[in-house]
């Protein structure tokens, strides 16, 4: 028996790096799927991953640039499923560069992705929880940047601090609903992306499975408690004394 035994889970961003790791976390839980993204084929190899251990997995490619691909998301999950529990926000974005010298074009990429889907899919979300009348819980993945900034990171960190505004504002708004929003803020996370640029000396990362436990926590906790925030990342990381 597993934690989360008859629960209905939409994960974005849910074929790679750290939307898997947690994809991957609900399931072993006993969580019911739907995972979107971008990229179709890795979706399927992603849910044949997750169903060959017993997990029933819907996959809906989505891009969460487009308002009416995200709404059709949400149709589709219910058409499947019929109700809706938990949602995570982690499909994202990176791009950056001085901000004298940053494209707008680069700027509204990383916010379109990074903030204004998962306003989107918030939206959508509660008003299926709010209607369903049992509660829910909306889990939105941001980063130590909303606390601790870099160096030419301006669309990517504004993005993140603005996740962490979103979540406080849904967690407020969702209290008379038994909606809660938590925000998971990870730091260095070992994604596809190091594979492929691996950084001279590599600063210290995480693996994606255990940054997933803390998601996990936040999905299993009492229906009356909420872990608001959560900060993970490796011992050896700056983060305080970070600059």
């Amino acid at each position: 028996m597993g934690q989360l035994d008859g629960k209905f889970a939409i994960v974005t961003g849910g074929n790679r790096g750290i939307g898997r790791g947690i994809a991957r976390g609900l399931a072993a839980e006993g969580a019911t799927l739907t995972i979107a993204a971008r990229d179709a084929k890795l979706l399927e190899e992603t849910a044949d991953e997750f169903r060959a251990n017993g997990t029933k997995v819907l996959t809906v490619p989505t891009d969460v640039t487009d308002e009416a691909q995200i709404k059709a998301l949400f149709e589709k999950s219910m058409d499947a499923y019929g109700r809706l529990d938990i949602l995570v926000n982690n499909a994202g974005a990176f791009n950056g560069g001085p901000v004298d010298e940053l494209a707008t074009e680069d700027w509204d990429w990383v916010i379109n992705v990074n903030l204004r889907a998962p306003f989107i899919c918030t939206r959508e979300a509660f008003a299926i929880m709010k209607a369903q009348g049992e509660g829910g819980r909306i889990i939105n993945v941001g980063s130590i940047s909303a606390h601790r900034v870099r160096l030419r990171t301006a669309p990517y960190s504004a993005s993140k601090f603005g996740i962490w505004g979103l979540t406080q504002v849904t967690a407020l708004e969702g209290r008379p609903h038994g909606i809660t929003a938590s925000c998971l803020q990870p730091g260095n996370t070992y994604v596809e992306r190091h594979q492929n640029r691996p950084q001279e000396p590599m600063e210290p990362m995480m693996d994606v499975d255990d940054l997933a436990q803390a998601a996990v926590l936040m999905a299993t906790l009492p229906p009356n408690i909420n872990m608001l925030e959560a900060t993970v990342l490796p011992i050896g990381q700056l983060y305080v004394g970070r600059g």
